[in-house]
């Protein structure tokens, strides 16, 4: 029993470590990647720590808790209106074997390593991919 507390102390404060030393990214940053500018301020974020705001768009069917899923910067996005374009979405998979809990209109700040690389997925084309270290409800 010790060492299961053990362990979820040093993983609740690894995500306290994560969310306080990675800087907040924001959409509008995120937006200036586009193939007709080699040098952006969202280019310069490619494999650095960051925390970015957002709400969850799951890729995994039925689920109450997902592994994977795309970070989009308003609710609803890609459900009943077309998806936002590639430099507005992030497909995040969560390290660790790690779930999070599954929620469309709930807002949401997710910690992790941002890489800039086009990946596919069932809405069309992202610009960015992440390797969640966590995911937590957005507080202001």
């Amino acid at each position: 029993m010790k060492r299961l507390a053990s362990a979820l102390i040093v993983v609740f404060s690894a995500a306290f470590l994560f969310a306080a030393t990675a800087p907040t990214v924001s959409w509008s940053t995120l937006k200036t990647l586009n193939s007709s500018q080699a040098d952006s301020p969202a280019r310069a974020l490619n494999n650095k720590l960051v925390s970015v705001p957002g709400f969850m768009v799951p890729l995994e069917d039925d689920a109450d808790q997902v592994t994977e899923f795309l970070l989009v910067p308003f609710a609803g996005a890609c459900i009943h209106v077309p998806p936002p374009p590639p430099n507005q979405m992030i497909y995040v998979k969560l390290r660790h074997n790690q779930k999070a809990k599954m929620s469309f209109t709930e807002p949401i700040m997710v910690v992790g390593q941002l890489h800039v690389a086009t990946v596919q997925s069932p809405y069309g084309d992202v610009s960015f991919n992440m390797d969640g270290d966590s995911v937590q409800p957005y507080a202001q």
